[in-house]
């Protein structure tokens, strides 16, 4: 079964994604910093990890690179997520290793499929 881990500090956006991927099928876990992130992979790395960009001990940009440092975690895919909505905010991302980008608020069919595709690619 493939595994999401789910990283938001939003309750509402946390809770509402675990819901969906978990009705999906995936194995979810759901953390709500960018450190319980990384301490969370390093127990068990997920296929896909769902990343908010704005976290309140360490962002999502800066948790993507940490990620793609870690030759560990070398099949995870990463979907930020981020309520920044600028081209030059997606290109960073995308810039820093991360597998594609989806602006808040967003469909859910939208990140699902994104997600479908990612667990396929891997």
């Amino acid at each position: 079964m493939p595994s999401v881990l789910i990283v938001d500090d939003e309750p509402n956006i946390a809770v509402s994604l675990d819901f969906l991927m978990r009705q999906e099928g995936y194995a979810v876990r759901t953390v709500h910093s960018g450190e319980a992130a990384l301490a969370a992979l390093a127990d068990d790395p997920a296929d896909v990890v769902l990343l908010d960009v704005m976290l309140p001990d360490r962002d999502g940009l800066d948790v993507c690179q940490a990620i793609r440092a870690n030759a560990a975690w070398k099949q995870t895919r990463v979907l930020m997520v981020s309520a920044k909505g600028r081209p030059v905010d997606e290109a960073r991302a995308l810039a820093l290793g991360a597998d594609g980008y989806v602006v808040k608020p967003f469909a859910i069919k939208d990140v699902l499929a994104r997600v479908r595709g990612l667990v396929e690619a891997g």
